[in-house]
């Protein structure tokens, strides 16, 4: 079984010495699958497990851990190595369609200008003009021939590391053409690719800083819709092995054991926000005029698709003049639905986004009311607030609480642990 990355960055964050609790809340995670991930992993990467008198486990992981797992499955080195070559095929896919956009368009001016000048001249003169087409492709060729010699350049294994090199330097670094006419194309991804993690993540920080007891509307500015039966607790009870708890009012609080248990006292991280924020949806990350550029290549490529498609009506042109015009006249049909689709595909997208954006904003100001409302409660809130305090408690495990671990030999612990006893009763002596 190979290990669950946000368990092993959980791990990395809380200083290797964790409980199924810490990294449950850190990386949002079931408790029931965090502690089948823990064991595995403790198994797998040479970790220990310290047991404390009161039956709560601490996880124990050697610092070089990650290493030890990489050593050991062959699926993590060769995930690596993927992404490695990943990134590099992916940014070869990003900048082919402004590669193909400028080939497409060099492609149709070079046949239509050959065209022109064949229709335009006498029959000796398209002759010998056929024989420059036919002999000269050396002429014909140079242009592009620099340009895509030139373009090995966007190949070179050392540009993406410069160019981030170049983004760490300037906080203004915009991205080349060829990246904006794939931004302008398909967008840069969804910015909320990541928002159910950070949901669960938010919450469970919320139940840490809590002290493990909360109402729900702690809850509420974190989650899409609520109701008045408040059964929108009900997966954060599954996920974390909550359980609800009825004031005398008949108010519901929830409380959460074992998100109780720590390993070591932290202080949690404070959110940059009281609620969970969407990011909008932007059309393209790339700037004004490299947007306005690739769009108008686009028009371009189109009005010379069906300016070629004209030209080419009689085909004895094509067959006549041969080369390049043969060639531009073989995938006509390619230019032209490529060109079409070029301005479709954003058009569609800058309509879908038109419609995307305003729920995304309804919900963020859903929650932010919310989020108002816990930070300035009625009588009821507070009182509801007030009973979930009581279910409040942190307990850390410390190395005085340890009664075994799997890193020394049982008989060397009883030793110690009788030796500790010895200490302790003999200072009680001493202190009366």
């Amino acid at each position: 079984m190979t290990p669950d990355p946000k368990i092993v960055k959980s791990i990395e964050k809380l200083d290797y010495r964790v409980t199924v609790g810490d990294v449950a809340a850190q990386a949002g995670l079931e408790l029931n699958f965090a502690q089948q991930g823990l064991l595995a992993l403790a198994s797998e990467a040479g970790g220990h497990l310290q047991v404390a008198e009161s039956g709560d486990v601490v996880y124990l992981f050697p610092q070089n851990f990650r290493s030890i797992l990489r050593n050991k499955y062959w699926q993590l080195r060769w995930q690596q190595t993927w992404q490695k070559i990943w990134r590099v095929l992916f940014y070869i896919i990003r900048i082919s369609f402004g590669i193909i956009l400028i080939a497409s368009i060099l492609l149709m001016l070079v046949a239509i200008i050959a065209i022109v000048i064949a229709m335009n001249s006498t029959n000796d003169e398209r002759e010998g003009d056929n024989q420059g087409f036919g002999g000269g492709y050396g002429g014909g060729f140079f242009l592009p021939r620099f340009w895509i010699g030139d373009i090995f350049w966007w190949f070179d294994p050392g540009y993406n590391r410069r160019r981030l090199q170049r983004r760490r330097q300037t906080s203004n670094y915009q991205m080349n053409f060829l990246e904006s006419v794939f931004s302008f194309l398909f967008g840069d991804g969804n910015p909320n690719a990541d928002l159910e993690e950070d949901r669960w993540q938010r919450i469970g920080s919320v139940i840490r800083s809590s002290k493990g007891a909360v109402i729900a509307e702690q809850i509420a500015p974190y989650v899409d819709e609520i109701d008045r039966d408040e059964d929108y607790m009900i997966p954060v009870l599954s996920r974390f092995n909550g359980y609800p708890q009825v004031s005398p009012q008949g108010e519901i609080i929830y409380y959460f054991p074992e998100l109780q248990v720590m390993a070591s006292r932290r202080q949690e991280s404070p959110s940059t926000t009281s609620y969970l924020q969407e990011k909008l949806w932007r059309f393209s990350q790339a700037n004004g005029s490299q947007i306005t550029l690739a769009a108008g290549l686009g028009a371009l490529n189109i009005i010379l698709a069906f300016v070629l498609e004209t030209l080419l009506q009689d085909g004895a042109i094509a067959a006549q003049l041969g080369g390049i015009v043969a060639l531009a006249n073989s995938i006509s049909w390619f230019l032209l639905g490529y060109g079409i689709l070029y301005l479709v595909i954003p058009l569609v997208r800058y309509f879908w986004i038109q419609g995307r954006n305003p729920q995304i904003i309804k919900r963020n100001q859903a929650r932010e009311q919310r989020a108002i409302a816990l930070n300035q409660p009625d009588q009821s809130l507070h009182q509801k607030l007030t009973y979930a305090s009581q279910f409040a408690q942190q307990k850390v495990i410390g190395d005085r609480d340890i009664t075994y671990t799997t890193q020394d030999d049982l008989l060397d612990q009883n030793i110690k642990n009788a030796d500790q006893i010895d200490q302790d009763w003999q200072r009680r002596i001493n202190d009366q």
